[in-house]
Formats: C-alpha cells, structure tokens, sequence
C-alpha cells in the first residue's frame, strides 16, 4: 500500500462536508497557499457523487480557472471523447485536479500554465481528500505525473509505473496514466494518434478492472 504524507495547508478551511456543493462554497474562502491571491476562483471537481471512478488532473487551465469547472478546454474535450471511445459511462466517473488554483505566469495578454510545486501540492490535497471521502470510488486514475505523486506517492514514476494499479488507503484501487494535455501536444499527427491509442488502451484497461469490480 502507498500513501503520501500530508502537512497542514488547506486543512484549516477544509469543513466537515456532506455535499460536494458543501466543499465548493467553502474552498473559494481556502487561503492554504498563496495561489488563490492570483486566480479568478478556486476549481473543485465535476460529476455525481454516486461517481465509481475519480479522474485527477493536475490544476485548472485558464479556461477552467475563468468557468469554474474542470476538464472544460482542449484537454477536457479529448477525455471526453477517449471516455466516448472506450464505452466508459460519463456518468460514473468525476473529474477533478491535485491542486484547486490555476498557477500562471503573465506572457503578453496571456495566462500561461505553469506547473505547481511540491509545497502547493501538498497545501492543496486536503480538498481532494474530502473528495473522496464524499464520493467514495471504487478507481482513483491520475491523469499525469503531478497527480500521480499526489496521490499514489511522491516516489511514483509514472514512465515506468504507467498502468500498474495499486491500493488506496480507502479501499479504491489506483493507477496512473498521461494527462490528455500530453496527448495534445505531441509533435506531430502520426505522433498524436499513436499517442491517442496508447491514452485509449489504458482507459480501457481501467474499465474492465471497474468491471471486475462490480
């Protein structure tokens, strides 16, 4: 069994929630690291509570940040369509990211992403462990190496570890794979596509493990 081990951050704003609305209200007041002096609104997960998978990110993007929502730009629409592809039910999953505030750089009139440390990662997680409490998973799928470490463990190497399934403190099972980002930015179509079947065939691979499960 792996586990992460967690230091005070968010904790202090983290209530004792029996709603996942309950957690939204309270998390745009969270002040456990200096990310939320910057973004429009902190960004909790998507999807029903009765959900059997939790897909996590690593943080908002720009777009996320501005909605409110994850998974809503370019990344979240090739999930959307990896889950279509793989017959996995939109509405048992619930996705989410590690870290709640978009982290940025200002680039002209851009907002850039920039990847979170390690110190904020760790501030952050006792929001997504009041996730998961709520929504009580069968399958926790980080999306990226961020996430990973999140939540398997700050030894996972996910190049390596891709696809291996491990148990969560919680009774769920987890696994890792890329995040959908990844998938956009390789080099080149035939790369994308090649990069595109690997992403479907772990997605698959995570479906019958829920299957067996039932």
């Amino acid at each position: 069994m792996r586990s992460n081990t967690i230091t005070p951050g968010a904790v202090a704003f983290v209530p004792r929630a029996e709603s996942l609305a309950e957690l939204w209200t309270a998390a745009q007041k969270c002040q456990g690291c200096d990310l939320y002096r910057y973004a429009t609104q902190a960004v909790l997960g998507e999807g029903p509570s009765s959900a059997r998978i939790i897909m996590v990110g690593e943080q908002p993007g720009d777009k996320e940040d501005l909605a409110g929502r994850p998974f809503v730009g370019p990344a979240g629409a090739l999930l959307d369509r990896a889950l279509r592809d793989t017959s996995i039910d939109r509405s048992d999953v619930y996705v989410t990211n590690a870290v709640k505030h978009f982290k940025f750089e200002d680039r002209g009139k851009r907002r850039i992403h920039k990847k979170p440390s390690v110190v904020e990662i760790v501030a952050c997680k006792p929001w997504l462990d009041a996730e998961l409490v709520i929504i009580r998973p069968e399958l926790i799928v980080c999306l990226g190496a961020t996430a990973a470490r999140a939540v398997i463990g700050p030894q996972h190497r996910l190049l390596q570890e891709r696809g291996r399934f491990f148990d969560h403190p919680s009774g769920a099972s987890m696994t890792a794979t890329v995040h959908p980002s990844a998938v956009l930015r390789s080099p080149d179509p035939e790369q994308r596509n090649a990069n595109y079947e690997a992403f479907v065939a772990d997605l698959v691979a995570i479906r019958e493990r829920l299957s067996r499960r039932r």
